[in-house]
Formats: C-alpha cells, structure tokens, sequence
C-alpha cells in the first residue's frame, strides 16, 4: 500500500526541489565562481531587481535527453534562470544562464524556457533582460539543439523594436549564445572574465593554424574597440548590472511608449556662452565634441553608447527639459570627423535604435565629408554610408541638427538637413555648407581662367574667397531655406530645446504601404 498523502509531506517534496534547483551545478562550483570575484546566476538576478520582486518561471523544468550518460545529469532549471520583477518599480522579464550546469550550454529545454521569456516580454510590452554565460548548443542532444538554439533567434527577431532587449556578457558565450545577444538592442560585456565569439582559439588554430588567446579573440577590449558588437565594458558583475539599469533608465517600457520625462533644475533658458571658446572657429583646429554635448544637456549627464569604437562618431543618450534625447554627432577629435564605415554604421544603428522607442534625435555637425580612400571604396563606404541615409530618411521621430563649423559633400544628407527628412535646421555664423569645399570648386569653375592669369596665386585666392563669402556661409543657406535659422552659439541650448518642445506632439503622415523597406546592409 503505498502511504496516504498529506499536505506536510508534499509542500515538503515542493520544498525540497525548490532548494535542490537553488543549488544550480552544486555549491562547490558555485562557490569557485564567488572565489573569482564572479556573481552567480541567482545572484545576478538579486543585485538587478528591486528586492523581493523576482518571480522565477519553469523552475522545475529539465532536458530530456538519455544519451552519453545524461540521464544522469539532470538538473532542475537546465541551467537557466527565467521569470520577471521590477527595476526601479518598471516590470521587466529577465533570464540569467548558469554557468555551473552542464556549462550553461543551450538544449531543447534550456532553450525553450528562453523562448518562453521572449515572447512573453513582447506580448506584454515589458523590457527583457539577458544575462548569458553560454557554451553554445549542447552536442549531446543533437538536433534537439534547432529548437533550442534557433528559436532563440527567431524570438529575438520577433520582439526586436517591439521592447528593450537589453543583453549581458557575463561568462563564455559562444556560437549560438553569441548571435541572440547579437540580436539584442545592446550588449554590455565585463571585462577579462567574458568572452563572445563564434568559434573558439582551439578550432581556430586547427582550421587556420592561428593562434590566438580568449581575451584576445573575444574579450570586452576587442568587441568594445575594433568589432564593435559591445555597445558598454564593464569593470566586473556589478558595474555590468548598474550599467543596464542606467540604461533602461532612458528607454520607454514598449515603441508604444516614450521614455518617461523627469523634472529637471537645470533652467531650459540656461545660455551656453563657453561654447564660444570650447569650439575653434579655424576649421583646422581640433576639439572634443563630448565637451560640447555636456555643455548643453541637462546637468551634463551624457550616457555614451560605443565610446571606444568609431571614435569619429559619437551617439548616446541625454536629457534636455528632462525629455530623453539621442545624440549623434561628428567628432572633429578623431579622423577630423570624417565619416568612414564603421562611424557609418554606428550611427544608423542608433539612430534606428532610438526611433523604435520613440526618442528624439539631436544631430551636431562639423563634418569634413566622407573618408576618401581605396580601402574605403573596396570596403563598400558606399553601402555602409547609405545606411545612414536610409535610417534619417525612414526615422519618424523629432528630428533636429545644429552645424556647428563646417557640412560638406555626401555628409550633408548623412548629418541632417531638411531634405532627408529632419524637422528644425540650424547653424551658427561660422559654419560652411556646400557640396564641394571652395578651393576644389573655384579650381573646377575658373580652370581657364586660371591658367591664362599673369599671377594665378593671386587670383586663385581672390576667388576663394569671393567663392566662400557668396556660397559657403549659412546665410546662402537660409536664403534658401536649407536651414531654419542662424543661432548665436550660446543659445543653443535652449533654440534645440524650444524645438524639441513644438516637436513633441508630432504626428507622422501615413506613408505608402510595403511590408518593409530592403536596408542596404
């Protein structure tokens, strides 16, 4: 006769298994984790969430996989964490991978349980949060890894643009794991404990004979600085987890949304007269436009996305009368500011980025044109440059830029006029626009004139300059209505912020029916 049940001896049998899947791969591995300054799966989660909102899904949920002995490796979870909670009182849906069961790696199960959280954070309109610290597909169940692994990328794809997908590397995460952070609206990775990447230094060395280490193939350096697949490094667990909460802090909870506004001392009329002197009016004199950013946002506070890669661009997000805006804008620091392929990516991605949730974005220019080259040219800068036109042209949120010095050539429509759909253009007295700069174009035009000149230096410079005084100053520009107005530098500030205020309520015309554009990616 088997025993009579009670309800003591099931919530103990619940209990039980509660505690048994706390345990992960075993307090031995978790504790060599904590040895190493890592913060475990649950731990994570903890630090991340409001204390005591984490409500945990498929807690009990395994593989079902009898092969190479894993019926004997059974763990309650499949070595991934998955529920919901809140982050500064905001719902969000959340997974965070175990590294110390059966590497983290990615089954049918494991998978499914991801899938799950994707989707559910997509019909509910809430932010999902990615923690991953994968080996890849799991090898033992074979095929059973198509529903794991690639249903994670279909899900991905599903919710993108929908809700924030905010992804971390946090441990190993390679093949499969890689391209679903990759399909993510941002990736933060920590530094010397993480690496991502698709196949690894030992397959690497067999297939190619290169020999290369971890940290050196996907460490935070490499993908923060030359690959640019990480948007923010991180020191270690924690600045990665406070990093993802200051982001979230400037997107909206859904693209039905716009991030939530918040009261801001610092005045809207506040003038910014130190521009003056922050910005050379030599064009051949450099300066760093992050100076520049801070100088007019709210209280300085400017939280950079890819700071390390495509220098020559800068984007990010800030607030200006307490809205969140997004940024993008030439910096003359680095390449003069030139627009090459990896600036150009950049900025289509953000730009994109922010008019899926519903951000603003400001445009600040000093742009010599796009990067000349051979390299370049062979490298498709004609492909990576037309993304950036075909993310202005398609973005239908308030569009504002400002020249700062000089817009020149291909960069005109790349930075923002009218013409490529922008909202408000202005410039300040100093700033030069013009297809081609004046010496080429005075060369082109007054060739034979040139050339029968008693002293043609002479005459090539007056011409310039007669050339720069009708063509190149903004006030031919305003004659012309290519931009709204001609501000004093110190009024900036508030000019962008009075029109991000009449802009706020813009309504876009309905645009002809596709079923989507074809990007040239």
């Amino acid at each position: 006769m088997p025993a009579e049940k009670t309800w003591k001896k099931e919530l103990e049998k619940l209990h039980a298994r509660e505690k048994e899947a706390q345990k992960g791969g075993g307090q031995a591995r978790l504790q060599k984790l904590r040895e190493k300054g890592i913060l475990t799966a649950r731990e994570r989660i903890d630090y991340i969430l409001d204390k005591g909102s984490f409500v945990e899904l498929n807690m009990l949920a395994e593989h079902q996989c009898h092969n190479f002995g894993m019926d004997k490796k059974k763990f309650a979870g499949d070595g991934v964490i998955t529920g919901y909670g809140t982050i500064g009182g905001r719902k969000v849906f959340i997974y965070s991978e175990d590294v110390t069961v059966l590497g983290g790696s990615t089954g049918k199960t494991h998978g499914a349980k991801i899938h799950y959280i994707l989707k559910l954070a997509r019909e509910n309109m809430v932010p999902v949060i990615c923690l991953n610290a994968s080996a890849g597909a799991r090898i033992q169940e074979g095929m059973d890894n198509v529903y794991g692994i690639t249903g994670m990328f279909y899900q991905n794809s599903l919710t993108s643009g929908v809700v924030p997908q905010i992804a971390a590397i946090m441990g190993a995460c390679t093949g499969g794991a890689a391209y679903s952070a990759a399909l993510c609206d941002f990736i933060v990775q920590v530094e010397k404990t993480s690496y991502v990447f698709i196949t690894g230094p030992a397959v690497i060395k067999e297939v190619t004979g290169e020999e290369v280490s971890f940290e050196e193939l996907g460490g935070a350096k490499v993908h923060s600085t030359k690959s640019g697949v990480v948007h923010l490094s991180a020191r270690d667990d924690r600045h990665c987890l406070d990093l993802i909460k200051d982001l979230l802090n400037f997107l909206p909870q859904n693209n039905r949304e716009k991030p939530a506004r918040k009261a801001c001392a610092d005045s809207n009329e506040r003038e910014v007269p130190e521009l003056i002197d922050m910005v050379p009016i030599q064009m051949s004199k450099t300066y760093d436009m992050k100076q520049v950013i801070r100088t007019i946002v709210d209280e300085g506070d400017f939280f950079e996305i890819h700071a390390v890669f495509a220098m020559n661009m800068v984007v990010g997000f800030a607030r200006m009368d307490g809205r969140v805006v997004g940024l993008v804008a030439n910096n003359p620091r680095f390449m003069g500011g030139c627009l090459d392929i990896n600036s150009s990516d950049k900025a289509a991605r953000f730009i994109r980025t922010c008019d899926a949730f519903n951000i603003p974005i400001i445009s600040l220019v000093d742009v010599p044109g796009f990067l000349p080259g051979l390299d370049q040219e062979h490298s498709g800068i004609i492909r990576h440059g037309a993304k950036m036109l075909y993310a202005w042209t398609e973005a239908t949120v308030p569009k504002i830029s400002c020249i700062l010095r000089k817009m020149y050539g291909g960069a005109i429509p790349a930075m923002g006029v009218h013409q490529i759909g922008f909202d408000q253009v202005f410039a300040w007295p100093s700033a030069e626009m013009q297809m081609v700069g004046a010496e080429p174009s005075v060369k082109i035009l007054y060739r034979r004139e040139l050339e029968q000149a008693e002293d043609p230096a002479a005459y090539l410079e007056q011409k310039i300059e007669a050339y720069q005084e009708l063509y190149l100053t903004p006030y031919h520009s305003a004659s012309r209505s290519v931009i709204d107005a001609v501000i004093h530098p110190k009024d900036t500030r508030k000019k962008i912020i009075s029109a991000l205020s009449i802009l706020a309520g813009k309504a876009e015309s309905p645009r002809q029916f596709r079923k989507h554009g074809n990007i040239p990616l």
